[in-house]
């Protein structure tokens, strides 16, 4: 993986004389004001967990009986708002520009007996909060093709990802590097000096000290696309990635796709994710045939530890089985995934579509034998598509967990998310 990063960088290198000469994206600049975006997303989130064998939020303080909560349930509703402004780059050799965002939440429902989701931060007396709000902004130049970012931003990378699957995205603040300057090669570098969560409103609720990352990504032909990154998080763990992802085509309306992701993760300095020490990979095979995709998975844990992450963002974990519920990252875990997506539009209803998934891990090393888990997953979703509510799409998403040993709870996890995304300017 290392001589592959290289290679990349390498070929970047020999190649920038005779890139730089050709047009770039700068050349293409129309202007700081003129090229301007304004976007919002209107999103109302629903979720409810029930746990089924003694988690909860009401503890019995010592009451007689089998578990020790009163009650399993953890119910919350919210409704979200986020504006997203990205300025275009002034003209000339160097463009500067900057991007804004502000955001908040509601609470539509949701008291301290049963909120616990991650929609809303937690008030002193343990009630949710009613309202949040965060703003922020970043600075950004571009010479050519390469863009450089300074402050708060929405990462992607598959070793350092802002999460968004609750009612506001987390946000990083720090400096990346995006570099484009060979047709097909991406490269990034970043460090991240702060992380703040869902709910946490102040500038590093992740408590990250720094995160450094770096990652290539090659497109080598039309259907084959590789990619490497690492990071090195201060005083927690440094984190090694690979990706292959290609696609066979078949037919007409037939396709075959691999996709292979794998994580290698190493504890250093103070350690402070405790002894961090492991291999997870995962490899899907997706058959596409018209309106229909089969998918089979399979993925494997090993080292001394399970996978790790969070710190350096809630949504790195780019692995086949992380699923709405279960990540199937547990020490020595083996975990096999088999899953349907039907798109009606070939049936007449465009936007409409399905999917259900069933994953079973085994093997999990816990403190009394050996755990086990499996999750049932399904998802039907509908994105309308003409009229003034052009893109309002609702969106259905059941788990049912199930778990041996003392690996987990058992868990019914139901969300219906309806969003609203709209383009201003």
């Amino acid at each position: 993986m290392r001589v592959m990063k290289w290679s990349m960088i390498a070929l970047a290198v020999s190649a920038g004389t005779t890139q730089f000469a050709m047009a770039s994206s700068q050349d293409d600049a129309k202007g700081f004001i003129e090229d301007s975006t304004l976007t919002s997303k209107t999103r109302m989130l629903y979720m409810n967990r029930d746990y089924r064998n003694g988690a909860g939020n009401i503890s019995k303080n010592g009451e007689a009986g089998g578990h020790p909560y009163k009650s399993g349930y953890r119910e919350d509703w919210g409704l979200s708002e986020l504006l997203n402004y990205e300025s275009g780059f002034t003209q000339g050799t160097i463009g500067v520009g900057v991007d804004a965002f502000a955001m908040g939440t509601v609470r539509l429902d949701g008291g301290a007996g049963r909120q616990g989701n991650g929609l809303f931060a937690t008030k002193s007396d343990g009630s949710p909060e009613d309202t949040q709000s965060k703003i922020g902004g970043a600075v950004k130049f571009r010479l050519s093709d390469t863009v450089l970012k300074y402050g708060n931003q929405f990462v992607a990378s598959p070793v350092f990802s802002t999460d968004d699957s609750r009612l506001l995205p987390e946000v990083a603040t720090g400096t990346l590097i995006t570099s484009k300057e060979i047709k097909g090669l991406e490269l990034t570098a970043g460090r991240f000096t702060g992380i703040s969560s869902q709910t946490g409103m102040f500038h590093d609720s992740l408590h990250l000290p720094s995160a450094n990352i770096a990652g290539a990504t090659y497109q080598f032909t039309d259907n084959f696309v590789g990619g490497v990154a690492a990071s090195d998080v201060d005083d927690y763990f440094k984190k090694q990635y690979v990706n292959l992802n290609y696609t066979l085509p078949i037919a007409e309306s037939q396709a075959l796709n691999f996709d292979f992701n794998g994580y290698r993760t190493s504890s250093q300095g103070k350690e402070l994710a405790g002894d961090v020490d492991n291999k997870i990979w995962s490899l899907a095979a997706a058959y596409s045939l018209g309106a229909h995709k089969f998918t089979l998975a399979h993925q494997r844990s090993t080292g001394d530890s399970g996978y790790y992450y969070g710190v350096d963002g809630g949504g790195t974990i780019f692995l086949a089985n992380s699923v709405q519920y279960s990540d199937f990252n547990g020490k020595d875990e083996r975990s096999w995934q088999a899953r349907y997506d039907l798109n009606m539009a070939s049936y007449g209803v465009p936007g409409l579509s399905f999917m259900t998934r069933y994953v079973t891990g085994d093997n999990i090393s816990t403190t009394d034998g050996e755990g086990k888990e499996h999750e049932f997953n399904f998802e039907s979703k509908y994105v309308m598509q003409e009229g003034p509510a052009k893109d309002l799409s609702f969106r259905l998403r059941s788990a049912i967990y199930r778990t041996t040993s003392n690996y987990g709870v058992d868990t019914n996890d139901v969300r219906v998310i309806v969003e609203y995304p709209l383009n201003i300017l």
